[in-house]
């Protein structure tokens, strides 16, 4: 845990997210907070004795909070024995990036270029329609992550997927001139806008749960009919909304992977090949790191159950890629 230490007191500070929390009893039945606690330097048991609940002291799991405390030995490891605890006030003036798993940009950084991009659209329907779906969502969208698990599972994962996926689609449409890089684009950005109905996530951008409509219907089915709402509302015609409604309910690709339809013209099948790269290879990168140059990494089940090697060979050149952190 990254905490200061105050004078020679053993006594540290720093802020942190709560990972669990639970009211418990002592076999006296004096209460006690059981917690865990986390930032980006790695996660600790935690102990609040003598609690007394009051309404300023209820503290939630993924709640951001100022801790003080000892570190103290526990059952051969390291426990944190909280001695003052509270909510993280404006005045800290401390970032919540820099405490739990981020993307490398900020959330209002990665949705200003993506509006950058819509602004350019020729088509106009599709201007309008994704430029109203963004502001449904935009509250929320600067720091949803895009899973509970898994790929961009971190806070403004969700923005950090869908600016990858237009940067892919940017360089495709370069190459390929028969592509109709706004209609791409529209499905790149809405494709799993959906998320944000489909997971429980609080401000810290780290999801709990998926909501009874996400574990019934799944964000691609929500997606497509959160797109036809907004887009009748907008006065866009039926002919557009299919062609996007069916690249967010195709993009998984078959239907083993969640997909309604196959995909069955070339932008929807590019989206989901492209949202299969950008995935995939976020989710090689963050296994592959783990282990040392000349080692495997143990079985990856979200990747065809491989062992990934990590040949050590460095990245060319110095650019900052969206997908590292």
């Amino acid at each position: 845990m990254n905490f200061t230490p105050l004078g020679g007191s053993g006594t540290h500070e720093g802020f942190c997210l709560i990972k669990s929390v639970e009211k418990k009893l002592t076999a006296k039945g004096v209460p006690y907070l059981d917690l865990v606690i986390a930032d980006n330097d790695g996660e600790i048991g935690a102990k609040l004795w003598d609690y007394r609940e009051t309404p300023s002291n209820q503290f939630k799991k993924f709640d951001f909070v100022k801790v003080r405390g000892t570190f103290v030995p526990f059952n051969d490891t390291t426990q944190f024995r909280v001695e003052r605890i509270r909510a993280v006030l404006p005045e800290d003036d401390v970032a919540i990036e820099d405490y739990v798993p981020s993307a490398c940009l900020t959330g209002e950084v990665m949705l200003a270029e993506i509006e950058k991009i819509v602004d350019g659209f020729e088509n106009g329907e599709l201007k309008t329609l994704v430029s109203a779906v963004i502001d449904e969502y935009r509250e929320k969208i600067i720091y949803w992550p895009a899973a509970k698990n898994l790929h961009h599972a971190v806070r403004s994962g969700l923005l950090m997927h869908t600016l990858s996926i237009l940067r892919l689609a940017n360089a495709v449409c370069k190459i390929y001139g028969f592509v109709n890089y706004d209609l791409l684009c529209s499905g790149a950005i809405l494709h799993d806008i959906a998320k944000i109905d489909e997971l429980e996530a609080s401000s810290t951008g780290i999801a709990s749960e998926y909501t009874v409509r996400g574990n019934l219907l799944g964000h691609l089915v929500m997606g497509a009919i959160r797109i036809d709402e907004i887009g009748k509302a907008n006065g866009v015609s039926q002919e557009t909304l299919t062609l996007v409604e069916h690249m967010l309910i195709s993009h998984h690709g078959t239907p083993e992977f969640g997909a309604a339809k196959l995909p069955m013209f070339i932008e929807a099948e590019l989206l989901s090949q492209l949202d299969l790269l950008d995935a995939r290879l976020y989710e090689m990168r963050h296994a592959v790191k783990e282990v040392e140059p000349g080692s495997f990494t143990p079985r990856q089940w979200a990747l065809d159950n491989r062992c990934l090697y990590n040949h050590g060979i460095a990245p060319n050149g110095d650019v900052k890629l969206i997908s590292e952190e």
